[in-house]
């Protein structure tokens, strides 16, 4: 920026100015330390390898390269960026804002200009000047705030990144089978990321509804890996009174499985439970688009994964029915499922499946003649409705008239 009044100073007078404040540097540094201090008590400060405050050295250097800079006819002197980019660095480290440290840099230049400003009286430099003098302090101070912005930013990154990292190996040994922590150590790592063990969670597993996907906003208590192919979720106490709605909302559009809530030892099993569901979604076998909690889903859980039992027994179970033609085969597997489900008569059935009575009694005559008396058997009953069961939610049996 163009500074007409100071560009007017003489040399001879600018080169003066320079010379006192320069040879003025390291007092004033110290003055200014000692004032920060009594305003600032709970600021840390630290020292370098040769044990001198880094503050002091800040200062000073701010000092000295205002003043050079001054001295040469720069237009925009340069910010010293390594020290205040390592002062905005310690902010963010410690947890604390960068208020307090912009409140300490402002009382800094208001200290420093007092002493330029006493200077320019003792070398006669006009009024208009030391005013220009005085706009290029607080640009120079929006420089050094800047710098720490920079610092303060690198280190809110680098927390974040690794508390991600110790988050990552929390959940890992958390959802392993072969976990040997004991269970002090587990808390401690768990307490390097200031989360507290719970006695009961439960796991989640997600299906990204985009690669792009924004992570979930699940609130700090609930342990999120989005760096899995399938992000993992450990939810602590998930039977708490509202936390099955925040999940619900945070998780809204995704699609995906929370397993049951178990003991954190038992992790792994929710775990487990969850990527079961997730393949029966990927199946096609239960519905995307929301996030499903496996405690509503047993049937499905219990039966689809056993495809290959379940169809292993159905010929045994149903073998009266190989006689007939498959559509009447279907229409008496229905038939025969809605009498077990309901252990009831014939209008029971027929309101079941959508159809007369009349209907209803016929077919059930019909599966009484080709069972016969084995039809009675409780046992054989219950292997029945399982594979029927399963047959019917994999799609195979009609749900309605037929």
């Amino acid at each position: 920026m163009s500074r007409p009044a100071w560009s007017e100073v003489p040399k001879p007078k600018v080169e003066r100015f320079a010379a006192i404040a320069l040879a003025e540097a390291a007092d004033l540094a110290q003055a200014i330390l000692r004032e920060i201090r009594c305003d600032f008590p709970q600021l840390q400060l630290v020292e370098d390898e040769s044990g001198e405050s880094m503050a002091l050295v800040g200062i000073r250097r701010a000092i000295e390269g205002f003043v050079q800079h001054l001295a040469s006819g720069a237009a925009d002197p340069r910010v010293p960026p390594e020290v205040f980019q390592e002062f905005g660095r310690g902010e963010g480290l410690n947890g604390r804002s960068l208020d307090s440290l912009q409140a300490v840099y402002r009382l800094g230049v208001r200290l420093a200009w007092r002493r330029f400003a006493e200077i320019g009286q003792q070398v006669d430099i006009a009024a208009p000047a030391m005013y220009e003098l005085a706009e290029s302090g607080f640009e120079y101070l929006d420089g050094l705030v800047e710098q720490s912005v920079r610092g303060y930013a690198e280190a809110a990154a680098q927390q974040a990144s690794e508390r991600l990292r110790l988050q990552r190996q929390l959940i890992d040994r958390l959802l392993s089978e072969q976990r040997g922590d004991p269970a002090h150590t587990l808390g401690e790592r768990a307490a390097r990321i200031g989360w507290e063990l719970p006695a009961t969670i439960a796991v989640g597993v997600l299906m990204r509804p985009a690669r792009e996907a924004v992570a979930p906003a699940v609130g700090k208590g609930i342990l999120l890996d989005m760096e899995s192919e399938q992000p993992r979720m450990v939810i602590p106490e998930p039977d708490t009174a509202g936390r099955a709605d925040l999940v619900r909302r945070a998780t809204t559009g995704w699609s995906g499985a929370i397993g049951p809530s178990v003991p954190l030892a038992a992790a792994a099993t929710s775990l487990r439970w969850a990527e079961t569901a997730v393949r029966l979604i990927e199946d096609g076998l239960l519905p995307r688009g929301e996030v499903q909690h496996c405690t509503d889903r047993t049937e499905e859980l219990v039966l689809l994964p056993s495809r290959e039992l379940i169809d292993a027994a159905a010929p045994r179970c149903l073998t009266p029915l190989q006689g007939v033609g498959p559509a009447q085969a279907r229409r008496l597997a229905a038939t025969l499922l809605a009498w077990i489900e309901t252990s009831g008569g014939a209008p029971e059935v027929a309101n079941r499946l959508g159809v007369h009575p009349q209907t209803a009694r016929y077919r059930l005559r019909q599966i009484r003649e080709l069972w016969g008396e084995a039809i009675d058997d409780p046992d054989r009953r219950f292997e029945m409705l399982l594979v029927l069961r399963a047959q019917r939610l994999r799609g195979e049996l009609p749900t309605g008239p037929d």
